[in-house]
C-alpha cells in the first residue's frame, strides 16, 4: 500500500482502509512501496519536525531480510557507519547505529512477494537515529547484502506489536507524544 491518501496511479492507498481518518491527516516518516510496518499518521503538523528535525534524534527500529549470510564483521561495519549515496547530496557516512544479527525473525505477517527460503539470507534488527532517503536499503547495498524485506517495527516506544496489516490503532495525543518521547521542550 502506498503511504498516501491519493495518487494518480492505480495502487492501494490509505484511503482504501476501512477507517474514517480525520480531515487533514498526514503521514509521518513514509514507507516506500516495498517496505512495510509501522506507519505514523497525525493531524498535528508539528510532529514530523519534532521527530525528524529535532535536536534530540529519535530512534527507529526495523527488521531486515538481506541476501546472503552476513558475517559479524559486516555487522560491525554497519554499526560503525558506511558510506552511502544520498539522492541529490552525494556521499554520506551513516551515523553509528545498532545492528543485531538474528537467528530467525519473530512471527511476521505474510508478505506479498515470494521469498524463497532456500536462498541464503540473513535477518537483522537495525535501529537508526537518522533517516536518510532509503537509508537501510542503501546501507545494505553498500555492504553487498541487498535488502529483500524491510519492516519498521517501532519509532521510539511506539511499537507495531501485533497490529494486523491494514489496521489502524488510535492513540490520544498525550500517549502518542509520550510513546514518541516528544517532551515539552520539543513542543
Amino acid at each position: 500500500m502506498a503511504s498516501q491518501f491519493v495518487s494518480v496511479e492505480d495502487v492501494p492507498l490509505l484511503s482504501h482502509l476501512s477507517f474514517q481518518f480525520p480531515a487533514a491527516t498526514h503521514v509521518i516518516g513514509r514507507l516506500d512501496a516495498l517496505s512495510e510496518g509501522l506507519l505514523l499518521l497525525t493531524t498535528n503538523k508539528k510532529v514530523m519536525d519534532l521527530l525528524f528535525k529535532s535536536r534530540h534524534p529519535h530512534r527507529r527500529t526495523y527488521l531486515v531480510r538481506v541476501l546472503k549470510v552476513m558475517t559479524q564483521e559486516t555487522v560491525q561495519q554497519l554499526q560503525q557507519g558506511v558510506t552511502i549515496r544520498v539522492r541529490g547530496k552525494g556521499d554520506h557516512l551513516t551515523a553509528p547505529c545498532e545492528v543485531q544479527l538474528l537467528d530467525a525473525p519473530p512471527a511476521l505477517p505474510e508478505y506479498q512477494l515470494e521469498l524463497n527460503p532456500n536462498i541464503a539470507h540473513s535477518w537483522l534488527r537495525i535501529t537508526l537515529y537518522e533517516g536518510k532517503y532509503h537509508q537501510i536499503r542503501n546501507m545494505m547495498r553498500a555492504v553487498n547484502h541487498p535488502c529483500r524485506r524491510l519492516i519498521r517495527t517501532s519509532v521510539e516506544d511506539l511499537e507495531l506489536d501485533d497490529l494486523p496489516t491494514g489496521h489502524v490503532r488510535e492513540l490520544d495525543e498525550a500517549d502518542f507524544f509520550r510513546l514518541l518521547k516528544i517532551g515539552e521542550w520539543d513542543r
